[in-house]
């Protein structure tokens, strides 16, 4: 796919993936890559990345961070370009946590044209808050293999013995509680508050239910993708 798109010339599809933590963004986003060969650009990563590679924008981050500060605008910015200028043009991009902010949403339309790019889409995976509190505080893992299942969906077939390796010992994420869960809605609601007017009324902006299964959302975001 990415190969026929550079060689006609035409960029991959550029999306912005939203959706609050457990929505099942990662899972979505690790499908498109393995199906249309996209890549995923989530700025906490390339931060890390730069910082630990040692470039120009991952040195200034650092000694940003370790003074204790905030990453700026423009560095993030510095990231995303750099990203851009190493990522093929037939190859399409989702970003992820990125933009949050109306100045950010700018700055990435700014960088997209310098990069020849357009923004395709914003496709937010839209879930019940209740139902996802449900999904999230009811899972939990092999402690050996990291098997996973879930209180109510998908318990072991023997009690208590795990179905993959048969370890009889299991663990939860200390953060899978209702109050944490209902904290990050709340922020996620906050921080995508401020961009989706705005790509609203490009129309740019499309839903796919997050609470469908995960081959049925698959299939609605791929059905949102240019051809």
């Amino acid at each position: 796919m990415s190969g026929s798109r550079a060689a006609n010339g035409a960029t991959g599809p550029v999306i912005i993936l939203l959706g609050p933590p457990g929505a099942g963004k990662g899972t979505q986003a690790q499908r498109l890559m393995a199906a249309r060969g996209m890549v995923q650009l989530s700025t906490g990563d390339m931060l890390r990345a730069a910082v630990k590679a040692g470039t120009p924008v991952g040195l200034e981050a650092k000694a940003i961070m370790e003074a204790g500060g905030l990453v700026p605008d423009h560095v993030v910015s510095g990231l995303i370009d750099e990203a851009l200028g190493t990522t093929p043009p037939g190859t399409g991009i989702i970003f992820d946590g990125y933009p949050r902010t109306l100045a950010q949403a700018e700055s990435l339309d700014a960088l997209l044209a310098a990069h020849g790019r357009h923004l395709d889409r914003v496709i937010e995976i839209d879930v019940d808050e209740d139902a996802l509190v449900d999904r999230i505080t009811g899972r939990f893992t092999c402690a050996k293999c990291g098997e996973g299942y879930h209180d109510r969906h998908k318990l072991p077939r023997v009690a208590g013995v795990c179905d993959r390796c048969g370890s009889t010992e299991f663990k939860r994420r200390p953060d899978d509680n209702e109050a944490t869960v209902r904290t990050r809605m709340a922020e996620y609601r906050a921080k995508t508050a401020p961009i989706l007017p705005l790509y609203e009324a490009r129309g740019l902006v499309a839903r796919v239910d997050g609470m469908a299964p995960i081959e049925d959302v698959a299939r609605g975001l791929a059905a949102l993708l240019p051809a």
